[in-house]
């Protein structure tokens, strides 16, 4: 069987990498980063037009797509409206949304249990409650609620400026973090009580394997940085890449990276074939691909930083940006161990 990508495939992450190459240079990334909003609101239009909110797009697609916005450090709600909002819509969103799930004490998407409260008083749906953590809130224009009702979760459907939004402290800054306060406000029911398990199991899946995709864009960028900076660095006349202190570490990006890889490709089409019922062990190739990819993201970005001695260190160089992004996708509904324990389950139970 071949595994290769299509001609269509790629062509449309050669489209992508250009675009992402002229919009979004690292200076601008920066500039983006450290403003008020942190994106462009543009460039939702901009995404619409490529393509990239496409209802016929796969998940293979959604990979290629998911594998560039990390290499580029895409900062726009594309992520948290393709891989949070779009499995409980069953559709992709015409405007930037979000999904909130998690409370104090239950972060997970699985572990939902929401004080948050839906109700009904004769002519629509009203909710009250707190939600934390909430990925790109800042830039969303609606905000998927996860609430509990009689007859148990649903999701609800919120106009963001109805509601009080208040930022949080994150590591990320291209992909902030908020608090979400509902007091007794107008929602649209998007998912019956009792059914919301189900749509977060989605988007679990979904989430997760995108996630490991951005991630490893995220490797290939630290990677690209390190060895040109170890190729065009000299140090007692020779460029230090051949020093093996130095490459050493940069090899083992490449090892790690080109592993992550295939498994992340494996998550995106074990998701795209469990939503035709031809993949039954999507749980544990989405938690493989995870922590392969998550975690050595970040170790590769460690590497790289080491490997570029003080550049890598200072705050004016992006490194660090894509240092953060690889922590908060290793930190994403999980840890290691929760993810290695859940691999162990998958395998031995």
């Amino acid at each position: 069987m071949d595994f290769a990508f299509s001609e269509e495939q790629d062509l449309l992450r050669a489209s992508a990498r250009s675009w992402l190459a002229q919009r979004y240079p690292l200076h601008r990334v920066t500039e983006l980063a450290d403003s008020d909003t942190g994106w462009d609101p543009a460039s939702w239009r901009e995404l619409s037009e490529l393509g990239w909110l496409d209802d016929d797009l796969g998940m293979l697609e959604l990979a290629v797509l998911a594998e560039e916005a990390g290499y580029a450090l895409l900062p726009a709600p594309w992520w948290s409206s393709i891989a949070l909002a779009a499995p409980v819509l069953g559709a992709g969103p015409d405007r930037p949304t979000t999904l909130a799930w998690a409370e104090p004490g239950t972060p997970y998407l699985l572990d939902a249990t929401a004080t948050t409260s839906a109700a009904e008083d004769g002519t629509g749906w009203r909710l009250s409650g707190t939600k934390v953590r909430v990925p790109d809130l800042t830039m969303a224009e609606q905000v998927l609620v996860v609430a509990s009702a009689p007859g148990g979760l649903g999701v609800w459907r919120v106009a963001a400026a109805d509601a009080q939004i208040q930022p949080t402290s994150a590591t990320d800054l291209t992909r902030r973090l908020a608090t979400l306060t509902l007091d007794d406000v107008t929602a649209e029911q998007v998912c019956v009580p009792g059914a919301a398990e189900e749509r977060l199991l989605a988007v679990r899946r979904r989430a997760g394997a995108l996630l490991a995709c951005e991630a490893v864009g995220i490797m290939q960028r630290a990677l690209d940085l390190a060895a040109e900076h170890a190729k065009q660095r000299m140090q007692f006349g020779r460029p230090i890449g051949s020093y093996q202190a130095v490459s050493h570490p940069i090899a083992d990006i490449y090892t790690a990276l080109s592993l992550a890889r295939s498994l992340a490709y494996r998550a995106a089409w074990a998701v795209d074939g469990a939503a035709d019922g031809a993949a039954d062990d999507v749980d544990e190739a989405v938690a493989v691909a995870h922590l392969s990819a998550g975690d050595g993201a970040v170790r590769a970005c460690e590497s790289a930083i080491q490997a570029m001695g003080g550049i890598g260190f200072t705050w004016d160089h992006p490194l660090h940006r894509f240092y953060k992004r690889a922590q908060a996708i290793a930190a994403f509904d999980g840890t290691a161990r929760s993810r290695r324990a859940e691999i162990a389950a998958a395998l031995l139970d």
